[in-house]
């Protein structure tokens, strides 16, 4: 099917349309342009299906009428439009009739007769070359008939070819309404799976409301309010609601809730019902065997194969055949052409035709049309399971829909469930309030406390900034003061300074409850929140990166943040560094008091409602997994800061067992010197402490002879060797010894803490306080040991040769190079102190750099993160964007393409108006139909002149039919003349014709009255004798009033009342007899009267009580209206009621005046 709805935008497209209850397929030529409306209407017109009872469906889409191909980007090579008969989809609708196959009967080829197609050969004399014609002529014919048995095996070929498409394409109609009733069935059940998710979640906070109400008001009785809030009504919180009313609330949403528990469940139902129908009918397709009869077709294509080698065998032999007849027309008197030989090749050619080739394409095509016949019955099969499935698609799809009218009913029915149990949870909501609220003043009183805090640290930096601009402008005035005068520098205004900066704050929060994080549980405790297990484990497994996060913010805030110049940096830096008088420990105290506020406030104010959220089950993996994930994480840096711990534990043993080991050689070092000592103290003998002195120099220098000897990494050693040449001096106490002890223990930590600069403060710290205790213990002399042993073997070395070149008597340039070495001392401390403390800050800015990297980083990730969302949004967008543009682009095209469309048919209807305005004044023109015919004239003449080659289709079409009507107009015209001449006359002959047919109906209807009378004299004949149906009886009037039939041996046959009624009203007196035609008899009997004390009341009796009848057709009819005996007959005398019927034209007498 082709239709013509066509356009000029784009070149012309082919849209292939279904219909599927037949599978029949149509080509539309159209467009983008062409509205669905269009396709439809051509439909209706190929197909019979009307326009109204059309449903086009493409793919998952139904097509709107409205609406143009482009819509749906049709036409298109891949996507079919399927159109589906409503009138079909009823459940009382007729199937399809069955399928019929209309296959043009060709008749067969006659055989050949000689004497209709003479030859040239008929006339040879060798009977050889007469055969020759003859075996054309066959061969001819068994072409001719292979051929017309091969064109009809092809039809009918080509039929069963056309019924599998036809099945495909219902089989593809199926896909299409399945699809359809999927997609609708899907929506139905993501509606019902996000209802009834929002039900059992209102529905387990409903139960628990109602299970737990005298819970909760125990638990509001429990709980007293604070002191300072209690009054003469309110003692606890049970005191803000009315429990009398409550009671009658819990009532009424228990009754409510039953009922809407029962009304979802009848819901569950329909909706387990719809589903059911949709599984049963798509398991229902399960059973299609299309394939199979695709194969079976294929297989089939051998039969024409042979059929057509067996063509090509027939043409080869007719041409065989006839080169040999023209060889022997061409050749007759040649001797050497031998037609015998011919003629006895032909005969096997010609038995083969006869017996194998023509046979066997009969058979073929037998086995075509069996085929054929298969498949017809496999399409109405599939036209059966069409037409079912259809209407069980229907079906559904209506118990689908009632059951999608059912939602919004059901949310609102939630909605006012909501609104019935809003003062039960009124109830639960006072505690975890309440409890919130004490939270809230907690949490306010220590932000007053952080913010006051803040703002002396604001005035603090703002007075130290102030103080560095007040020196910076002394030190300028310095500077350049001397070359100004004072009145030109205070003429330039560089003599006036900073104003001091007051930071007030006006008092707020005066009014809070004086209470604390202890007081908190004592006034609203913990159950009043209603925190249960599940949601604390989801909560949990939410906060668990928050806690961690502020651990480490807690842990990486340092003094540093407050050298910082950003506002910002200094707020949020200053939180846990001693401010205004407040120690550090504090200031983290209300910090932390702040959150733990903060925290109970949040869980108390999230509503109930989450307390009943019901995750899916990705969801709760999902928090189950970042849950495990983090603590996985958080075990594993709670491992390494574990081995971390360990390893310096280890460290820290191993240098203490180094220490003990140093210290036991120190000490066995010690005793021997000492004991070195006391032998040459007694060998010399030597009493002045002086000598003692010069005596010992040779002995100093001795030992720090040795110093060059001991290795530079092993300090420990110089200094042993220092004070065992000091502690060999004789007169030292146990108290010099003791102190020398305490020298070489500041040694070795004064040296631990140079070769080992990162441990912490807790093993620094006592070091220098036993530096400082060896100083006062040891003096000058000491101090200069220790700072003898604090220059480590480059130092030992560099004072070796002066100790060396001292001579004994100069002990006064001793004790001067002994305070130069104190002096030496001294700075080497301030000088390692100050080491130490830029190691620290260092260290503490090294931390900070490296957790601002790590937050840079984060924030890094983060921001390559959106950059690729906005990356993926752009290239969306910038395809949104080119979409947007082609469609405004075709919009455009559309649209100038009808602007012009529009201006051509506004000019064309404003030609097209002014010709029907002259044809209206023709029309109205005076003058009658003579006026019109010459108007109409004068209006085609003037047209055709007007003729010129810019004139449209429209105008030279009016033209041309004007032209025709002007013509038929003038025919007419001279043809109604015509016409009134020869009616006047045909009138006048007429009426002639009419006054002589009235007076021969005349005569015809008396003829007939007398033949009726005759043939009912002859044929109605009245019995006498035993009267029965269809029989005509007379009936005489008898002295009684009643009309009594006149028979010879029978008596008592009585008229009945109707019958007497109906001769009488077309009478207007009684008549003496009546005679009629018998249609009803009935015999009845006279029964007996009853006894008066047990007969019935006579109004009440039963007529059934009286007669007992007895009919010809054996069935009982009353005689209403009769008394007991109205004949007068005796007691059990039979009697017989006639009824009869009036006969036609049968004079009815009445009695005479007389």
């Amino acid at each position: 099917m082709s239709s013509s709805i066509t356009n000029d935008l784009i070149p012309e497209g082919k849209l292939l349309v279904h219909i599927a209850e037949n599978g029949h397929s149509f080509e539309l030529d159209c467009n983008e342009t062409t509205l669905v409306e269009a396709v439809m209407q051509s439909i209706e017109l190929a197909s019979g299906i009307h326009f109204n009872d059309q449903l086009v469906l493409c793919a998952d889409l139904k097509l709107d009428p409205q609406r143009p191909l482009s819509a749906y980007k049709l036409p298109s090579s891949d996507r079919e439009v399927f159109i589906f008969n409503k009138s079909r989809l009823q459940t009382n609708s007729p199937p399809l009739p069955p399928e019929d196959v209309d296959i043009v009967e060709v008749s067969e080829p006659r055989p050949p007769v000689s004497s209709s197609d003479p030859h040239p050969l008929d006339d040879a004399l060798d009977p050889a070359l007469k055969a020759l014609p003859s075996y054309e002529r066959q061969f001819r014919y068994h072409y001719h008939r292979g051929h017309t048995i091969y064109n009809r095996t092809l039809a009918k070929f080509d039929h069963c070819e056309r019924l599998l498409r036809e099945q495909k394409v219902q089989e593809r109609a199926l896909d299409v309404a399945s699809g359809n009733l999927d997609q609708y069935y899907r929506i139905i059940q993501q509606n019902c799976s996000d209802f009834m998710k929002r039900y059992k979640q209102q529905h387990r906070y409903h139960a628990d409301l109602l299970a737990n109400f005298d819970k909760d008001m125990q638990k509001l009785r429990s709980t007293k309010l604070h002191p300072t809030l209690q009054t003469a009504t309110r003692k606890c919180l049970s005191d803000f609601v009315k429990e009398d009313n409550l009671r009658k609330s819990v009532e009424n949403c228990n009754s409510s809730y039953r009922q809407f528990e029962n009304k979802v469940v009848q819901l569950n139902q329909m909706f387990g019902e719809a589903k059911r129908k949709v599984e049963e009918l798509f398991t229902s397709r399960a059973s299609q065997l299309i394939k199979n009869l695709e194969l079976t077709i294929k297989d089939h294509q051998r039969y024409l194969n042979e059929q057509k080698s067996i063509m090509q065998s027939l043409s080869k032999d007719v041409n065989t055949v006839k080169k040999l007849v023209d060889d022997c027309l061409s050749s007759q008197l040649s001797s050497s052409l031998r037609p015998h030989d011919a003629v006895s090749a032909l005969g096997p050619m010609y038995d083969v035709h006869d017996k194998n080739h023509l046979p066997r394409m009969l058979a073929c095509e037998c086995e075509i049309s069996k085929l054929l016949d298969l498949c017809k019955d496999k399409k109405n099969e599939m036209n059966i399971f069409v037409h079912a499935y259809m209407q069980k698609t229907t079906y559904v799809t209506y118990h689908i829909k009632d059951v999608k009218l059912q939602f919004p009913v059901f949310k609102e029915a939630m909605v006012r469930q909501e609104d019935l149990f809003m003062d039960l949870k009124l109830v639960r909501g006072i505690g975890p309030a309440y409890r919130a609220c004490l939270a809230e003043i907690i949490r306010r009183k220590a932000s007053k406390k952080l913010y006051m805090g803040m703002a002396g640290q604001l005035a603090e930096r703002l007075a130290t900034k102030r103080e560095a601009e007040v020196r910076r402008r002394e030190e300028f005035l310095k500077a350049h003061g001397l070359c100004i005068p004072k009145d030109v520098l205070a003429s330039m205004g560089l003599y006036d300074t900073p104003n001091q900066c007051d930071v007030n704050i006006a008092p707020f929060d005066t009014a809070l409850l004086d209470i604390d994080i202890p007081d908190l549980d004592h006034y609203a405790p913990e159950y009043l929140a209603g925190v249960t297990s599940r949601p604390a484990i989801l909560r949990g497994s939410r906060s668990l990166s928050t806690e961690s996060s502020h651990s480490a913010d807690t842990e990486e805030v340092s003094v540093d943040n407050l050298g910082k110049d950003d506002s910002c940096d200094f707020l949020e830096g200053s939180e846990l560094v001693e401010i205004a008088g407040t120690s550090k420990l504090e200031v983290e105290n209300a910090k932390l008091k702040a959150e733990l506020a903060t925290a109970i406030a949040l869980i108390c104010s999230r509503g109930p409602e989450f307390e009943y959220e019901s995750h899916d089950d990705n969801e709760i993996n999902t928090l189950l997994k970042n849950a495990a994930e983090k603590t996985a994480e958080a075990l594993h840096l709670k491992d390494e800061y574990q081995k971390h711990l360990q390893q310096m534990l280890k460290e820290k043993q191993m240098q203490c067992v180094s220490y003990e080991k140093r210290i036991q050689e120190l000490e066995q070092r010690l005793s021997d010197q000492y004991s070195q000592g006391q032998k040459l103290s007694i060998t010399n003998n030597v009493t002045d402490f002086g000598l003692r002195g010069s005596d010992c120099k040779p002995e100093i220098s001795v030992c720090e002879v040795n110093v060059p000897r001991v290795a530079a990494s092993e300090p420990m050693d110089e200094v042993s060797c220092i004070l065992n040449s000091l502690d060999a001096k004789p007169g030292q106490s146990g108290r010099q010894t003791n102190k020398g002890r305490e020298g070489v223990d500041e040694n070795m930590m004064e040296s631990s803490g140079m070769l080992n600069p990162h441990l912490d403060s807790s093993m620094q710290e006592p070091q220098h306080e036993d530096l400082q205790v060896g100083v006062k213990d040891g003096k000058d002399r000491m101090v200069g040991q220790s700072g003898m042993s604090l220059t480590n073997s480059s130092t030992a070395e560099s004072m070796a040769d002066p100790l060396n070149a001292l001579p004994c008597g100069t002990a006064a340039e001793l004790d001067l190079d002994s305070k130069v070495g104190e002096d030496l001392v001294l700075e080497l401390q301030s000088a390692l102190a100050e080491k130490l403390n830029q190691l620290s800050e260092t260290e503490a800015k090294l931390k900070d750099a490296l957790d601002e990297i790590s937050v840079l980083r984060s924030e890094m990730e983060t921001s390559h993160k959106l950059l690729d969302e906005s990356q993926m949004n752009c290239a969306h967008l910038e395809n949104c964007l080119h979409e947007a543009r082609e469609e405004a682009q075709s919009h455009r095209c559309a649209a100038d393409r009808r602007a012009s469309e529009y201006s051509a048919l506004r000019s064309s209807a404003v030609k097209m108006r002014g010709l029907f305005e002259r044809l209206q004044n023709c029309v109205y023109a005076s003058g009658g139909m003579a006026g019109f015919a010459d108007s109409l004239r004068a209006l085609s003449q003037s047209l055709t002149n007007s003729i010129n080659d810019s004139e449209d289709d429209g105008s030279a079409e009016f033209r041309k039919c004007v032209m025709v009507l002007a013509e038929k107009v003038t025919f007419l015209f001279k043809h109604r003349e015509e016409l009134h001449e020869k009616y006047t006359s045909v009138e006048t002959v007429n009426e002639q014709l009419r006054k002589e047919l009235e007076e021969k109906n005349d005569l015809v209807k008396t003829l007939f009255s007398k033949h009726q009378l005759e043939k009912q004299a002859n044929k109605e004949k009245i019995s006498f004798s035993r009267l029965q149906v269809h029989e005509i009886a007379a009936f005489v009037l008898n002295s009684s009033g009643h009309y009594e039939a006149i028979t010879r041996n029978c008596s008592n046959y009585y008229l009945s009342a109707e019958s007497v009624a109906l001769f009488i009203d077309h009478l207007p007196s009684q008549p003496s007899y009546i005679v009629g035609q018998i249609v009803h008899i009935e015999r009845q009997t006279v029964k007996p009267l009853l006894p008066s004390s047990s007969r019935p009341d006579r109004g009440r009796a039963d007529p059934a009580d009286q007669l007992t009848s007895n009919t010809g057709t054996e069935r009982f009819t009353p005689n209403p209206g009769s008394s007991l005996n109205p004949y007068g007959l005796p007691t059990g005398c039979e009697y017989f009621v006639v009824t009869v019927a009036m006969l036609p034209d049968t004079a009815i007498h009445s009695p005479s005046p007389s």
